[in-house]
C-alpha cells in the first residue's frame, strides 16, 4: 500500500470515507481483495499467493507492521 493519485488505468473505491486506487489490470487479476486495518498495521488479502508473510503477526498475504 502507498499513497498515491488515481490514473485513467486505476480503477477508485469509496470505503467508508477512504478512497482506494488500484491498478485495472492487477486488480482483475487479484480479486477478490480484502484490506483490514489491524491497529498495528494492515492486512492484505487476495486471490493471488504472494508467498511468505510475516510470521510475527501470522498472515500469509502480506505483512502487517
Amino acid at each position: 500500500m502507498a499513497l498515491d493519485e488515481p490514473k485513467d488505468t486505476d480503477n477508485s473505491y469509496d470505503v467508508n470515507g477512504f478512497k482506494f486506487i488500484m491498478d485495472k489490470e492487477f486488480d482483475e487479476k487479484a480479486k477478490p481483495v480484502s484490506i483490514d486495518f489491524m491497529g498495528y498495521g494492515f492486512k492484505i488479502n487476495s486471490s493471488i499467493d504472494f508467498g511468505g508473510g510475516c510470521s510475527s503477526c501470522g498472515t500469509t498475504g502480506s505483512c502487517c507492521s
